[in-house]
């Protein structure tokens, strides 16, 4: 693909994309337009995009001989300084990569580790993801540095003081790694009691979740008026915040957590690492899934959510689907309604809401539908179908 060469950032590391479609059961962007928006979070600044096909990933390589060569010549036409991959590299392909492009080789993975680390702000934040790189960095350590250079160490044996380094190292890391899992357990109990105070107090829980970037923390601070902050851009905020809101409707209070973004192919270890935070989502009594109805790519992100969701097991906690952004629809796509019923996968049936979370329109009938949450699980928990819940069922099958 031939380089921009308007692209210019006062200290961004000018970085190539590349994605390999591997074909049916594979996640791949063609336009790496993903790609794109998780390198300029990190501070890069995409100057060329390649893409190519293969049936399966080149041992060595990943993208095989040719291939590389091809991506060689446009680093060195473009001036690039780093090239990023769509998809995860193993610690082989990554420096062998390194060695035949003569750039630093990062992955989908690392690129979504570097954002986390430089927007976690919370403690909690900073030791989840401080677990996620040192899980990353363990993988990488066998040969991974030029200088440990393999000796004979005696008769018979291999060893040297390469060696002696690299296993050094691993053990630094797996201590480390012990110690940030320790204080992470210890926030995990702490969440625990407040959650169960919680419980006792009768408080009922409403989480928002969704892909990142579809307007959570921007459909949040217009639900409580907060100020967290808010910007168009992959993981603007990484940490959980609770606030509580007031429904009239439903006569009473409810806590409202904005969570940290999900993505397609999120890696595992971000999702153990982030399990504390998440568990928010999994012991919610209601999950407000927003939506960004104006991207292209909506049915698979909303795909994805569902899918970390069950992974979490939080797939049963009953969900209004809040379809934010309506305000960037064009005028013949805009729904006539402000809310509807959908039927998802499984056969169950949820509230949609149409919202601008950023124009405030739709947001009294998402409070309508939060505050009729609220009774219905009232009415369930007395064991009986109140007047109210009635009512409510009757307004909006």
């Amino acid at each position: 693909m031939i380089p921009n060469p308007e692209a210019t950032t006062a200290g961004a590391t000018r970085a190539v994309l590349v994605g390999v479609d591997l074909g049916a059961g594979q996640a791949f962007d063609p336009t790496l337009d993903e790609l794109a928006l998780l390198a300029e979070s990190a501070g890069d600044l995409p100057v060329a995009r390649v893409t190519a096909r293969r049936r399966a990933p080149d041992a060595a390589l990943f993208v095989g001989s040719g291939k590389a060569d091809e991506i060689r010549a446009l680093v060195q036409a473009s001036g690039a300084q780093g090239v990023i991959f769509d998809q995860a590299l193993s610690p082989a392909q990554q420096r062998n990569l390194e060695q035949h492009l003569g750039v630093p080789v990062a992955d989908r993975t690392s690129l979504i580790l570097d954002i986390f680390a430089d927007r976690a702000k919370s403690h909690e934040g900073k030791l989840q993801v401080e677990l996620a790189r040192l899980q990353y960095m363990a993988t990488r350590l066998v040969r991974r540095w030029s200088h440990l250079e393999r000796q004979q160490g005696g008769i018979g044996t291999r060893g040297g003081p390469g060696e002696a380094q690299i296993e050094l190292d691993r053990r630094m890391i797996g201590e480390r790694i012990k110690s940030v899992q320790a204080r992470l357990e210890k926030v995990k109990r702490q969440r625990g009691t407040q959650r169960r105070q919680r419980e006792r107090r009768g408080v009922f829980r409403v989480s928002l979740v969704g892909y990142t970037n579809a307007g959570k923390s921007t459909l949040f601070n217009a639900l409580v008026k907060a100020r967290v902050y808010a910007a168009d851009q992959l993981f603007a905020t990484l940490d959980t915040t609770t606030r509580q809101l007031w429904l009239p409707d439903a006569g009473q209070a409810v806590t409202l957590s904005d969570t940290v973004g999900f993505i397609r192919d999120l890696p595992h270890r971000l999702v153990e690492a982030f399990e504390a935070t998440l568990q928010e989502a999994a012991e919610a009594d209601l999950l407000l899934h927003v939506m960004d109805v104006a991207s292209p790519q909506q049915p698979e992100q909303q795909a994805e959510v569902q899918r970390v969701l069950a992974e979490i097991g939080a797939g049963e906690i009953p969900q209004i689907w809040v379809a934010n952004k309506c305000d960037l629809l064009e005028s013949d796509q805009r729904p006539r309604v402000g809310a509807d019923w959908v039927l998802a996968d499984g056969g169950r049936r949820h509230r949609r809401v149409f919202v601008s979370a950023r124009t405030g329109d739709g947001l009294d009938a998402l409070r309508e539908a939060i505050a009729d949450a609220v009774v219905e699980q009232a009415a369930r928990s007395a064991g009986a179908a109140t007047p109210e819940i009635l009512d409510a069922t009757a307004r909006h099958a």
